[in-house]
């Protein structure tokens, strides 16, 4: 066999299937191999007129159909099995290669492996790709990190496979040295743990508060997707909430356990967060949420805490309630964005990858989960100012939150009188309150650690690290 693919794809579940027709439907001769030759079969008979496939059912067959410098696509899980098939296929491969990992794996890991194949002269490339299979095959938003050389040599390709936001703009770009990808794909994911969290408040407010019916509440999220609120998230939450259960007749939303799952990515974000010291407080509390949901046990022995039971409000009421929580769920998700791009921004200043703010939102305005109308207003903010700190520093954002501060504290206030719980509404406001405040109660905090356990603690009025003896006579002297 010679090499005539100009791209391979090992692993042809759902995700790797999808990107492989996708890269054929592009024009490009697509190497396609899996562990199980089956799926190899399965793949080129049913889907073999869409474009040219090479199939393989070794790893020798695999490589030898690339054209140099090779360039080698791992769709497989996460960890383990991403490692054990770069094991295997890596003495394969010669200088100038390219493995690209197009999985969720840790950003810890894609360092590891890069740094581990650039040793060997391969390059290796963390691509992070959303969209889900849809995206997969009609076009994801593609994140990949890497060295200059490797993506440079891969861009086109990707620019032809992937998104394209409103103005044509394809929705990829190179994010940054070995990681750099998969940390962003990690933060997006975290921020579509807070996307949806807030959209599941949104609508159990709509429900409990102001006593709308699933069916009506979805056409409030259509109606909510004509305008600032527009995004994809959005649009298939009108579409769950309308659907009806065939077998029951009953609102599909209603006969689903509400218990969600995970798979790490959130938790991720959250711990990294932890690591760079960066509040992330919106994207946890989504993390949480779902963990208090899965613990069917402990809630089944909370049921009978006393507590407010939610009576919905009259119909003009309900409707002006309404108008509030579109107002708080437009804040909220500002504040998660916010969190977000301060997270990448740690990052990026962390590992020293030079992650571009802009690029990266541009490359979030279509094909990925969390694609919405106002990021590329977030692009321009940071293309503006590269050096914005944060999204509510910037003078539009900061003029419309202010502007939907009253009917935000408003909604947190009437969920916690009817107990209905909104984390992420609360967590969101609460982030919104700190940063503006003029002081924190972080002063009582360092004194209470400078009480016992010495820990000093920095004035107001002059420079220096400070500890009062407190077992003594209260006297206080300088630590430096």
């Amino acid at each position: 066999m010679t090499g005539t693919a100009q791209i391979g794809v090992t692993g042809l579940a759902v995700m790797g299937r999808n990107l492989a027709r996708n890269f054929a439907r592009n024009g490009f001769t697509v190497a396609v191999h899996n562990r199980t030759t089956a799926r190899t079969d399965e793949l080129v008979k049913e889907f073999g007129d869409e474009g040219a496939f090479v199939p393989a059912r070794t790893p020798e067959e695999f490589v030898a159909a690339l054209e140099r410098p090779r360039r080698l696509v791992v769709m497989v899980k996460a960890g383990d099995p991403t490692d054990a098939v770069i094991k295997e296929f890596a003495p394969l491969l010669d200088e100038g290669d390219v493995v690209i990992d197009g999985g969720n794996a840790h950003f810890e890991d894609t360092r590891r492996r890069e740094r581990e194949l650039r040793e060997r002269g391969i390059h290796f490339v963390g691509a992070g790709i959303s969209g889900g299979e849809e995206g997969a095959l009609n076009g994801p938003s593609i994140m990949p990190g890497g060295s200059t050389e490797s993506c440079a040599t891969l861009g086109p390709m990707l620019e032809k496979i992937a998104a394209r936001a409103e103005d044509g703009t394809p929705c990829t770009t190179h994010i940054g040295p070995d990681g750099a990808g998969h940390f962003v794909k990690m933060v997006h994911n975290g921020i579509e743990y807070a996307d949806m969290q807030l959209i599941a408040e949104a609508y159990d407010l709509l429900r409990a508060v102001a006593g709308y019916s699933s069916a009506q509440i979805a056409e409030v999220f259509r109606t909510w997707n004509t305008g600032r609120l527009d995004s994809y998230l959005i649009e298939i939450t009108a579409d769950v909430l309308a659907h009806t259960d065939e077998a029951t007749g009953r609102p599909f939303v209603d006969i689903v356990q509400d218990r969600a799952e995970q798979k790490g990515t959130g938790r991720w974000t959250v711990q990294i967060a932890l690591d760079l010291g960066v509040p992330v407080s919106g994207i946890a509390e989504a993390v949480f949420a779902r963990s208090l949901s899965g613990h069917a046990d402990l809630r089944e022995a909370a049921r009978g805490l006393t507590g407010p039971t939610a009576v919905p409000l009259s119909g003009p009421e309900a409707a002006a309630f309404a108008d509030r929580v579109e107002q708080a769920l437009y804040a909220s998700k500002i504040v998660s964005y916010t969190q977000g791009f301060h997270q990448i921004r740690a990052g990026s200043e962390a590992y020293g990858w030079g992650i571009g703010l802009g690029a990266v939102a541009a490359v979030w305005r279509a094909g990925c989960i969390i694609r919405a109308a106002f990021l590329d207003r977030i692009r321009s903010a940071y293309d503006a100012r590269p050096e914005l700190l944060s999204l509510l520093s910037d003078e539009p954002f900061a003029q419309e939150i202010g502007a939907a501060q009253d009917d935000w504290r408003t909604v947190v206030a009437e969920a916690v009188r009817q107990g209905v719980p909104t984390p992420g509404f609360a967590a969101a406001l609460s982030y919104y309150d700190g940063l503006r405040a003029d002081r924190l109660p972080a002063a009582l905090t360092q004194g209470q650690r400078d009480f016992f356990g010495a820990h000093t603690y920095r004035r107001t009025d002059r420079e220096g690290s400070f500890h009062t003896l407190w077992g003594g006579d209260r006297s206080e002297v300088s630590t430096g």
